[in-house]
């Protein structure tokens, strides 16, 4: 499997320029796997995202300002979770002996709360409000914690949970390697929403969750970044 992802990570530089081993390759996976939750949650859990922050705090805005479709206290819950899982990220790197090394654990840790939120799912369902709750908070969780280890790689134009700054450069720069990287998120991202909102319409959360959880398992096993140690935050 990590031979596979390398070749695949590989691709993404076609300047020959990869330093970071099978991470590019993984972190495509995460941008699925972000594509399919955030379906999940915004479909499903009182239209909030647990990835995209920057729409929740736009849409407790909308919420407070009076649109009865959207929901105060869920886009709190989820811009509350997210920020959870960031800190705790925050606390572990301050712990761990390099990035690449925070990457595997948090990614570990997240395959533990989507596992978490699909149990909830199987059990509960997700319609009640404990149910909702739960599932907001797991999720939201999980992607502050990828979002801030992901944070640290500084693998170019691969964040894993937002695009804005991908699709302008995309649009800005002339094309050249990063022209690979910036589509494969973008199609990643489109991919997995596309799956998740499919699967949610039709069989609900679970089968999207479960996906979700294959995808960040696959990240879950060890990767070094090339025999590089990873320095400092992302600057891109």
């Amino acid at each position: 499997m990590r031979q596979v992802l390398e070749r695949a990570a590989d691709r993404l530089f076609p300047d020959g320029t990869n330093e970071h081993g099978a991470l590019p390759a993984v972190l495509v996976l995460q941008t699925l796997a972000t594509g399919l939750v955030d379906a999940v949650s915004f479909i499903g859990l009182h239209h909030v995202f647990v990835a995209n922050m920057t729409g929740n705090v736009v849409f407790l805005g909308f919420a407070l300002a009076g649109d009865s479709s959207l929901s105060v206290r869920a886009s709190l819950l989820a811009l509350g979770a997210f920020s959870a899982g960031a800190w705790s990220a925050g606390r572990l790197g301050r712990r761990a002996a390099h990035p690449a090394r925070l990457f595997a654990v948090a990614t570990a840790v997240h395959v533990v709360l989507v596992a978490a939120a699909l149990a909830v799912d199987l059990t509960a369902g997700h319609r009640t409000d404990a149910a909702q709750t739960a599932l907001i908070a797991l999720l939201g969780c999980g992607m502050g914690l990828q979002n801030a280890a992901v944070r640290t790689l500084a693998v170019p134009d691969l964040t894993t949970t937002v695009l804005t700054r991908t699709l302008t450069g995309l649009a800005a720069d002339a094309p050249g390697p990063a022209t690979v990287r910036r589509l494969a998120s973008l199609t990643a991202m489109f991919t997995g929403a596309l799956c998740g909102g499919t699967l949610f319409l039709r069989e609900g959360p679970a089968p999207a969750l479960a996906l979700a959880l294959v995808l960040l398992a696959v990240g879950a096993v060890p990767v070094r970044a090339g025999g590089r140690r990873l320095r400092g935050p992302a600057g891109a």
